[in-house]
């Protein structure tokens, strides 16, 4: 009978420990951007970064060409698993801009690592590329519209998400959801996940870095950002 009664007390006492371990959650979302000066953020030449009427601004001109792309870095450090949400709009050179994510940022100011694309249309709207990448393939790890898995030595199978992602016309705003957990990624915008991609690829797979947002060289162009709110989320297991 005792030795029922203390069977009994540890299990009860065990199943107690259990509730009251800690869960480790995700953190809240935190505003990466005060509205109001480009405190929290870098670029290599800040010359085409600005804060007009509220939003970040990056713009090139006849008077001022881009000629390299330019990155506007955020200086809270690195992220790794992480949901990042945010409003771009942009005009001018095909409407090619880019948010960086898990990437690094060389000595000359260019980006190196996965890029949340920005595109008029068509496959590169929504998908995932590799800046500067030295893979064997394309640079457009996934297409707007495709899940793609890479495997170790660097295969990669794609199948339709049977939907794929539109811009809103005009220098209207549009939304951007980037969620990564491991070598698991997700691309949303304006409320249609565009593409997904998982990244197995032996020593080309990255599982942190920087966040920073792009000012595509070429022909003269305005991109704008707001509402840029980031989550870290707990690793996965």
């Amino acid at each position: 009978m005792l030795g029922k009664i203390s069977m009994a007390r540890f299990i009860l006492l065990g199943s107690s420990l259990t509730l009251l371990s800690p869960v480790v959650a995700d953190e809240e979302f935190v505003s990466l951007f005060d509205g109001k000066t480009l405190t929290g953020w870098k670029a290599h030449q800040p010359e085409y970064w600005r804060v007009e009427d509220g939003v970040i601004t990056g713009e090139s001109t006849p008077e001022l060409p881009c000629t390299s792309n330019q990155f506007l870095v955020w200086q809270g450090g690195d992220v790794s698993d992480f949901e990042l949400r945010l409003q771009f709009r942009v005009r001018g050179n095909g409407c090619n801009s880019g948010v960086q994510f898990r990437s690094k940022i060389r000595d000359d100011g260019l980006a190196v690592g996965y890029q949340a694309d920005i595109f008029q249309s068509g496959p590169y709207l929504g998908g995932v590329c590799d800046e500067i990448h030295t893979r064997s393939g394309p640079e457009l790890l996934t297409k707007n519209g495709f899940r793609t898995v890479i495997d170790e030595s660097g295969n990669r199978q794609a199948e339709p998400l049977n939907q794929t992602a539109t811009m809103k016309p005009d220098f209207q705003w549009n939304d951007y959801r980037i969620t990564a957990r491991g070598q698991h990624m997700i691309l949303e915008i304006n409320g249609v996940k565009c593409s997904e991609l998982v990244d197995e690829e032996t020593e080309h797979f990255d599982l942190s870095g920087i966040l920073g947002l792009q000012l595509r060289s070429g022909k003269p162009m305005k991109v704008q950002f707001r509402n840029i709110q980031l989550k870290h989320l707990k690793a996965t297991q």
